[in-house]
């Protein structure tokens, strides 16, 4: 049995539906389909997911909405006019919607997470009418229906263990299941969202409840990419990574998964395959638990902005009992969490994201920094970008780290901090938001273009 996941992309209109329903009809091991809601068109288009936002935010101010609530139900129109479906269907989204809309506000995050989900969910409800329409044996199962029982954390739902002894059922059921990505419900019933990009989530949930043989996601690449495409011209595809490797790529700046989708699967030592709507027949990338390590030491290149760093230098403070930990609670004390701490005798470095702090805590910070723990200096650094170098074969081979770095220096790329990962999978490098591009170039040259002497 497949589990196959669609995104936004291959649902946005009726002839990427009708790509879909050949995709999903000719394999008969694909027998639940999780679905995302209708997504952009066109470059300048707006997801409905947006829209829906958009949409609940008004009516939480107290605005008019018709406008709004037209155009999304103009969206699912669109598609049903397209595939030449009963408008029957179009009348059953406007009603629930619209119920929806005028749902308690008393919890503007409740219903938030409600209008949220309802794109994934009316989107569901349409394609199922649609291979209805085709003459296959479908039928759309809600979350709630199916048993997936969620955490009770608005925007940032937890699936609990329960759910999957329940979701398991559906292996009995007949036909082809639809089933809407990005939400489940909580004990109460209550609808709470995954975070953004929750429909991956929510594959690979399914793909570990109903014990798939393979999860099959499908976007609108061929295949996972070595390095950004906007950053390397025509970049290597990636044929095969481990779960390891596509965490440590995801968190850096991979937009193909977020870094939580996955894991679901890999528990369940489900293998992933990677694919394209508008090229099937292409293998796409398979993401495994191992993988034989024949490619080199590096696997990929990622990076991520948005980062700034505060370095503390004190005298022997290697000797200091407690130092860090102290420096640590300055941190909670404000509310931060932290990415790195890469660490020397005689001073430490804290990355996180700058997006938390403002000149005012920054200010706050460095006082009680200086005054509680008594530092020599405290510097701050705004707006660095996180470069990863991922990789199993980095564990086996000698010397990475020194061709990163020497690649980086002949490319004039000043290094603002290294930190190698205690997996021994990846390496980062922190670099100034301007030479990112150079940077991340530098690196794919010297690991996938240069011949190594």
């Amino acid at each position: 049995m497949k589990v196959v996941k669609f995104g936004g992309s291959s649902l946005a209109s009726g002839e990427q539906l009708k790509k879909v329903f050949q995709i999903v009809v000719s394999d008969p091991e694909r027998k639940i389909v999780v679905v995302s809601a209708p997504g952009k068109r066109f470059s300048d288009d707006i997801k409905v997911t947006d829209l829906l936002i958009d949409c609940a935010e008004k009516v939480l101010a107290g605005e008019e909405i018709e406008s709004e609530f037209a155009t999304i139900i103009e969206r699912y129109a669109s598609i049903a006019k397209e595939l030449e479906i009963s408008l029957d269907i179009i009348d059953t989204i406007s009603h629930d919607l619209k119920a929806l809309l005028n749902g308690n506000k008393e919890k503007p995050d409740r219903f938030l997470d409600a209008i949220k989900a309802s794109g994934e969910d009316n989107n569901a409800k349409l394609i199922a009418a649609y291979f209805q329409h085709r003459g296959v044996l479908a039928q759309y199962v809600s979350p709630k229906e199916a048993g997936l029982i969620v955490s009770d954390e608005p925007g940032n739902a937890q699936v609990l263990p329960e759910s999957y002894d329940n979701l398991y059922k559906l292996r009995d059921r007949e036909g082809i299941i639809v089933f809407p990505g990005f939400f489940g419900h909580n004990k109460n019933g209550d609808v709470l969202t995954f975070s953004r990009s929750g429909s991956d989530i929510t594959g690979s949930i399914l793909a570990n409840g109903v014990k798939a043989d393979l999860y099959e996601n499908f976007t609108d690449v061929d295949a996972v990419y070595s390095v950004n495409p906007t950053i390397v011209q025509n970049p290597k595809e990636i044929s095969e990574l481990t779960y390891r490797e596509m965490r440590e790529l995801s968190y850096a700046g991979f937009s193909v998964f977020h870094d939580e989708a996955l894991i679901p699967a890999f528990r369940a030592g489900i293998p992933v395959n990677v694919k394209n709507t508008n090229n099937p027949t292409a293998p796409g990338t398979r993401i495994v638990n191992e993988r034989a390590n024949t490619n080199g030491p590096v696997i990929g290149i990622a990076s991520d902005k948005g980062f700034c760093s505060i370095y503390i230098s004190k005298y022997l403070m290697n000797r200091e009992i407690g130092f860090g930990r102290r420096l640590l609670q300055i941190l909670e004390d404000f509310g931060l969490t932290y990415e790195h701490v890469p660490s020397g005798i005689d001073d430490v470095t804290v990355i996180l994201r700058q997006n938390q702090m403002d000149k005012e805590i920054e200010a706050a910070i460095t006082k009680r920094i200086i005054n509680e723990l008594h530092a020599d200096e405290v510097i701050i650094e705004h707006n660095l970008v996180l470069i990863m170098v991922v990789g199993e074969g980095m564990r086996h081979n000698v010397g990475t780290t020194a061709r990163a770095a020497k690649a980086l220096a002949n490319a004039g790329v000043n290094i603002e901090m290294i930190n190698q990962g205690s997996s021994e999978v990846s390496m980062m490098f922190g670099v100034k938001e301007a030479q990112e591009k150079r940077a991340v170039q530098a690196l794919y040259n010297e690991f996938f273009v240069a011949v190594p002497v």
